[in-house]
């Protein structure tokens, strides 16, 4: 039997229309959340809504390397600690997570926004391939060519992803950057954020040189 709507409240209605906006959350789902909320005291879910109003309104992008962040430049970059000549180049902010996850990486990042899709209408300018690139020349003219950098393409080993590191690839080709791409230990296709620690970690340490 399909399952109808029939509220008793038009702002029970809008609530569940919102929730089940959430990829992934159907309406049945929607609507024992708004229910478990209206249990709640009102202080808590006031700060829940203030929680989701403020990470939309007040979170920003990192101006180095796009790392959401709470300042002008994230904490990632802020750390002299971290090697700065091994730039990590991903789709998402959540493969930054799962790197950092692991342990095993403490160089810092650049975050692509996603990847070349002809499919979906995203193109190159659609991403900050052109931003990656400026880091990689303001780099080395810092260095005055004596400068080593590494650019490791940590994108997903499928279609588009292989697409997108061969273009960053043929975009970096006039420095003197060494570019390589996490071992394959990653099956096809396999998406960053849903691989286990420790075969990631294994791939960022055994990673290659990217050979297209």
């Amino acid at each position: 039997m399909a399952y109808k709507d029939n509220y008793p409240s038009k702002l029970l209605e809008e609530a569940v229309d919102a929730i089940s906006s959430l990829p992934g959350v159907g309406r049945r789902s929607a609507l024992r959340l708004a229910l478990h909320l209206l249990k709640q005291p009102q202080e808590n879910v006031h700060h829940f809504a203030k929680s989701i109003v403020n990470l939309r309104d007040e979170v920003r992008y990192c101006r180095e390397c796009r790392m959401i962040s709470d300042e002008d430049i994230c904490s990632i970059c802020a750390d002299k600690s971290r090697d700065h000549n091994l730039i990590c180049v991903v789709e998402t902010v959540r493969d930054v997570m799962s790197i950092e996850n692991t342990g095993q990486y403490h160089g810092i990042y650049h975050v692509l926004g996603g990847i070349i899709s002809p499919i979906n209408g995203v193109g190159p300018s659609d991403l900050t391939i052109r931003e990656l690139v400026h880091r990689v020349s303001s780099a080395m003219d810092e260095g005055e060519g004596n400068r080593k950098l590494e650019v490791i393409l940590a994108l997903s080993g499928d279609v588009e992803g292989e697409t997108t590191s061969f273009y960053i690839y043929r975009q970096l080709s006039q420095y003197d950057v060494k570019v390589t791409s996490l071992a394959r230990g990653l099956g096809f296709g396999d998406d960053l954020e849903y691989a286990d620690e420790l075969t990631l970690g294994r791939s960022i340490v055994n990673r290659q040189e990217f050979r297209p």
